[in-house]
């Protein structure tokens, strides 16, 4: 398996290849985000009732896992594109978010973390 920096630069050259770095806006990209999210949430709706498979939004029948691990990697690419238009890197990013979060106390309520005011 490839490790994250090389992958990182991978979408990032990706990313310069399709025009992506030069015309797209931060909210243009922002946007992209929130449709790769869309798909996501629709393969865990299908995962919370069951279902191996589903019918997308596209019409396809697609497997969920599959569905979820490709959203996954989808919002990714488009957070790491993110960065490039915002020029910081998205493991700065991920280090603020951490540094905050590690420090968060809180508890678990109906299987979701809310934090400690």
């Amino acid at each position: 398996m490839k490790q994250f920096n090389e992958l990182e630069q991978n979408v990032i050259e990706w990313g310069a290849e399709k025009g992506i770095l030069t015309k797209a806006t931060p909210l243009a990209q922002c946007n992209k985000t929130k449709e790769e999210f869309h798909e996501l949430e629709e393969a865990v709706n299908a995962q919370n009732s069951g279902f191996i498979t589903f019918i997308n939004s596209k019409g396809n029948k697609v497997n969920t896992k599959d569905e979820i691990i490709d959203a996954i990697g989808d919002i990714t690419v488009t957070l790491i594109l993110q960065c490039e238009l915002q020029g910081i890197k998205f493991t700065e990013c991920l280090e603020s978010a951490y540094n905050v979060i590690s420090k968060r106390t809180g508890k678990m309520i109906n299987g979701q973390f809310v934090k400690d005011k």
